[in-house]
């Protein structure tokens, strides 16, 4: 899809991967919705942007909430009068071993991981269908095809996101809309240090990042922009 002038919602989009991604696409000229819980660093990203001659709008939201996610896609489709691509990333881990996992840890991300990107989709596609196609974008990870001690909670959403997304790609075709999901490695972003659970574990996890956020950004912009089904870092 080619992105200038498209209109682009992303999850998460006040820090980290978020942020760095709204950064890159609107640097490839999309229209923007931001969304995330931090109405203040939404507000001063947006005026960011406007400052730069970019049209963005800030939608503070919960997208663990159910009813929030639709509000954002309406918003976004009021100030926008339609909607291309929406990139749900936004996302938190639990660390802990299954023997030791604490449930209402696991309920938490897996309302934030799994449930907040499928009500996106579902609230997406009927306008996505009424203007011809559009783009889904899933953020998950590297660890969903990995068995990593203290990881499993964490890895087993994204694991239901993938089949998730590959499941709606195929039920979606017919519709022109494309479902791509998209795999970064470790990140140097807070995402470790804001995980729930064993405190220790997170502060050794997050001690060796991989990659940048701007390179996980660049990737994500390589998937709107050729629509692979899947697109890693490598």
């Amino acid at each position: 899809m080619e992105i200038r002038d498209k209109v682009v919602l992303i999850t998460g989009a006040s820090a980290g991967i978020g942020l760095a991604t709204v950064r890159r696409f609107a640097t490839a000229g999309a229209k923007l919705a931001l969304a995330a819980r931090s109405a203040d660093a939404l507000n001063h990203l947006a005026k960011e942007l406007h400052s730069q001659g970019i049209e963005a709008v800030a939608i503070p939201a919960d997208v663990s909430d159910l009813r929030q996610v639709e509000r954002v896609i309406e918003e976004t489709v009021r100030r926008f009068g339609r909607l291309d691509v929406v990139i749900n990333n936004v996302g938190q881990a639990v660390v802990g071993k299954v023997a030791d996992l604490n449930p209402d840890d696991f309920r938490k991300i897996l309302d934030l991981n799994v449930l907040g990107p499928l009500a996106a989709i579902q609230a997406a596609v009927p306008v996505m269908r009424g203007q011809g196609g559009g783009l889904i974008i899933n953020i998950s990870s590297v660890v969903s095809k990995m068995h990593i001690a203290g990881l499993g909670a964490y890895a087993a959403t994204k694991a239901a996101l993938n089949m998730i997304s590959d499941t709606a790609r195929d039920e979606l075709a017919s519709d022109q809309i494309r479902v791509i999901t998209v795999y970064p490695r470790s990140t140097a972003t807070d995402f470790g240090k804001n995980a729930l659970g064993a405190r220790e574990q997170q502060r050794q996890r997050s001690s060796s990042p991989t990659d940048t956020p701007e390179l996980v950004a660049e990737k994500i912009l390589a998937a709107a922009l050729h629509e692979p089904d899947e697109q890693y870092m490598d």
